[in-house]
């Protein structure tokens, strides 16, 4: 694995597309899905893992990109980082909920670390960016590294220090925030770029961004993926 400055970058921002689903797809029932539902896990299943909670831009994009990390179970796309109770789509993508587009990120700790988890959320987008990753701008794209333990918080800190201390970046933008709570996002957000290869969104800006993390990653990947 490699770090990289400017993953590429420059390159998605020549589509004007944005993370929006087509009218079609809008229109679909949008209530949120409980987590064992999405997941089609009981609960004593889902305690058998950790989790982890990111917020790196689209969540299509982020979403795919853990999936396809050896030791990641599951990924639910949802919100967070907000002060608004129960948000729908609409409302976050305003900007004016807090919220921002964000993964849950069920993991076995005995196959792939916390740790290296920070690596893939970091190595996987700009974290110089203010408010924005690739075409979408707005407070709902930003950047964030949630923690939920003073142990994650330290991992995290540690890690940007390291990114910093080695002019990686020259300076990291992303929030580090204890995680107060996570929303499960419409049903129709969940596995977008797997159920929705020919939008336009997708195949310009989310594969192009997941293929640019599996050339740098590698070694992190599972193996029906490399």
């Amino acid at each position: 694995m490699t770090l990289q400055n400017g993953w590429g970058f420059a390159l998605i921002l020549l589509f004007p597309a944005a993370c929006q689903p087509l009218e079609k797809e809008k229109a679909r029932q949008n209530e949120a899905s409980p987590v064992a539902e999405i997941v089609k896990m009981s609960k004593e299943e889902l305690n058998a893992y950790a989790t982890a909670y990111f917020a790196s831009g689209c969540f299509w994009c982020v979403e795919a990109i853990f999936e396809s990390v050896e030791g990641v179970q599951e990924v639910v796309s949802g919100y967070a980082g907000g002060v608004e109770a129960n948000p729908t789509y609409e409302q976050v993508v305003t900007g004016a909920t807090g919220h921002a587009e964000a993964v849950m990120v069920y993991y076995d700790p005995e196959i792939i670390s916390y740790t290296r988890l920070v690596q893939v959320f970091f190595g996987s987008h700009d974290p110089t960016s203010v408010n924005r990753q690739g075409p979408d701008r707005g407070p709902q794209y930003r950047s964030i590294a949630f923690y939920r333990t003073e142990e994650e918080k330290r991992i995290i800190d540690t890690y940007i220090r390291a990114l910093l201390d080695q002019q990686v970046y020259d300076r990291i933008a992303t929030q580090v925030l204890p995680l107060d709570n996570f929303y499960t996002a419409e049903a129709y957000h969940q596995d977008y770029e797997r159920k929705n290869p020919n939008n336009p969104y997708v195949r310009n800006v989310s594969v192009p961004r997941l293929n640019r993390f599996k050339e740098n990653f590698q070694d992190y990947l599972k193996q029906e993926v490399h």
